[in-house]
């Protein structure tokens, strides 16, 4: 039986296609390059540059790319783990960087993270009742007896024995600490979940297990997931809607099914011809991208992809293409749609 805490944490939020509930806007992070005694800025990594994309309430948005093209830093920046170079965030109509700090540690209760690593996420030093208590004591939802029936009940709900709340991080495995770290995400009712990579360290079949997690908890507590990964096939069973990340840049974004249908960017297109399918009928040809991914110290003129792009053209090398539609819901960066 659920307790009325977490009873009253279940959403009547409409599914995906309804009302926004996080807007990211041109947003960027760009890391300083500095050399000489003084220390001056010759340049700068644009980790995040210029990234705008919606998550709806109740849907799970996909971000896909190659590593090293910012998925984290984006991640990061939307909660305010580090700071923001330029662009807007909002959340349910707050706009999340202009706030101070006790109105964002307010906020932090509405939006949570799951990290990469369920190795390193987890205190080595607190038990894990303790480290799941810490977060409903410092937002004050519980206190006394409260705190540990809550504690009880988030470790159930992840399929974690109660008996092993006084345990420590070092006395389960992998796939274990993760439950753990969903727990303690969980602590708080958030209502964004920022997924970012939860299952990259984990083995295959402990994934689908979590995976399955993830849409169970979302549909008993009405939870919105910006879901990150690299992983194309865990992506498509997860995500209503996918969004491809290059170099700092959103180069497409559409639902799902279309997405992975018919891929408009060349990029996405590459991506995906390299999942592995054992249909005849969904096997792709192999598009084979020459060279390696430019450094974010030193992004190409025009669009950032050209350089391996096989459908290259000479406007590609000048000018940067606009993020725009080009089918229903279906959002592109790329001069073949030049229309």
């Amino acid at each position: 039986m659920a307790s009325p805490q977490l009873e009253a944490t279940r959403s009547t939020a409409p599914a995906a296609g309804g009302d926004t509930l996080l807007r990211v806007e041109d947003l960027c992070k760009h890391y300083p390059i500095r050399r000489g005694v003084f220390s001056r800025t010759v340049g700068s990594v644009r980790a995040v540059d210029g990234v705008s994309f919606d998550v709806r309430r109740g849907e799970t948005l996909g971000l896909v790319g190659e590593s090293g093209c910012g998925k984290t830093t984006l991640a990061r920046a939307i909660l305010r783990l580090t700071d923001v170079t330029s662009g807007r965030v909002t959340f349910d109509g707050v706009s999340v960087l202009d706030l101070g700090n006790e109105e964002m540690r307010r906020l932090r209760k509405r939006m949570q993270i799951i990290f990469q690593d369920p190795y390193g996420s987890l205190n080595p030093r607190l038990t894990v009742g303790s480290m799941i208590a810490e977060a409903i004591k410092i937002h004050r939802l519980a206190a006394g007896d409260a705190v540990r029936a809550r504690v009880v009940e988030l470790l159930d709900r992840v399929g974690i024995p109660a008996e092993y709340m006084n345990r420590y991080p070092h006395e389960f495995s992998g796939g274990q600490r993760q439950r753990i770290g969903i727990a303690r995400a969980l602590a708080v009712s958030p209502e964004l979940v920022i997924a970012d990579e939860p299952v990259s360290a984990l083995d295959v079949s402990i994934q689908a297990q979590i995976i399955n997690l993830l849409k169970d908890l979302q549909e008993a507590l009405g939870l919105t997931y910006l879901f990150i990964a690299h992983d194309l096939g865990v992506v498509e069973y997860i995500s209503d809607r996918v969004a491809v990340m290059y170099l700092g840049r959103i180069v497409e974004l559409a639902d799902a099914v279309d997405l992975y249908r018919d891929p408009k960017h060349p990029y996405t297109q590459a991506l995906l011809s390299a999942v592995p399918s054992l249909d005849p009928g969904k096997r792709r040809s192999r598009i084979l991208l020459p060279g390696d991914i430019p450094s974010p110290a030193n992004v190409p003129k025009g669009c950032a992809f050209h350089t391996r792009c096989p459908q290259a053209m000479s406007i590609c090398r000048e000018q940067t293409p606009v993020f725009k539609e080009v089918a229903p819901g279906h959002r592109t960066a790329c001069w073949l749609y030049d229309k």
